[in-house]
């Protein structure tokens, strides 16, 4: 249940149109749905601004595809995130409604074009990084937010960076994904007067340390304005910039 849904549903009880016991059985299954081995979480949308997500790894796909199954009852645009091949087959087998983005490794269920407002902008360093920017880009467009993407435009050729200073400026948050050495979001921060949300990778040789060199980096950055999420976690630094994309464009 999202706030648009609960108003609606909300006006057609006052309206004659739903009656209050249809309009109570559907909110008896707020806050949660207790399917035994998960308890889904319907009314994240009403406190957090989206749905509750599914991470794929840990559970089965026969377990995923039933937690997709209560989501999209309530809710469009659905989230898989770190969804391989099989659990995308099994989707497909429910017959659930979906998207599967198999570079971001991200299912979308019960897809659902939105307007995006604002700007959120995710610069990916490397080419290697592409799989988690994407997941951010992807994540932040199915909250509803307008998205541009940069791409290679690492420290290694920073007039790659450059070129795109004025989108950059545009933007209402700017989502910086880096592996190896990590330094890009620090540039990106001090060349723009925009909240910048570093997202690590596990990009790099052997001293990278699977992404914690590139998490350290961010941590020290000493740019103002650079906050930092954990390493890979295209999906979480998604949230933050939608967060403050959509507070900036209510504002407006």
């Amino acid at each position: 249940m999202d706030p648009d849904r609960l108003q609606a549903l909300l006006d057609d009880v006052a309206g004659g149109r739903v009656p209050a016991a249809e309009a109570f059985a559907r909110l008896r299954r707020l806050p949660y749905d207790d399917l035994g081995f998960a308890k889904v979480d319907r009314h994240r949308a009403l406190r957090a601004g989206g749905a509750e997500a599914v991470f794929c790894p840990g559970k089965t796909p026969d377990q995923v595809v039933a937690i997709l199954r209560s989501l999209i009852a309530e809710h469009a645009n659905v989230l898989a995130t770190r969804a391989d091949a099989a659990t995308a087959a099994a989707v497909a087998a429910a017959q659930l409604p979906h998207v599967y983005h198999p570079l971001a490794r991200l299912i979308v269920a019960r897809p659902e074009a939105r307007d995006g407002i604002g700007l959120v902008v995710v610069a990916a360093a490397g080419t290697a990084d592409l799989p988690v920017a994407e997941e951010a880009a992807l994540v932040a467009e199915a909250l509803g937010n307008r998205v541009e993407r940069v791409t290679d435009c690492g420290v290694a050729g920073l007039h790659r960076l450059l070129a795109h200073r004025e989108l950059l400026a545009e933007a209402n948050a700017i989502v910086a994904v880096a592996g190896m050495d990590g330094a890009m979001p620090s540039v990106v921060a001090g060349l723009v007067d925009r909240p910048v949300i570093a997202v690590p990778t596990s990009v790099g040789y052997g001293a990278s340390l699977s992404g914690l060199a590139a998490l350290l980096t961010m941590l020290n950055s000493c740019a103002p304005g650079v906050s930092v999420v954990n390493i890979d976690n295209g999906y979480g630094a998604a949230h933050q910039a939608s967060q403050i994309n959509q507070l900036v464009a209510k504002i407006r």
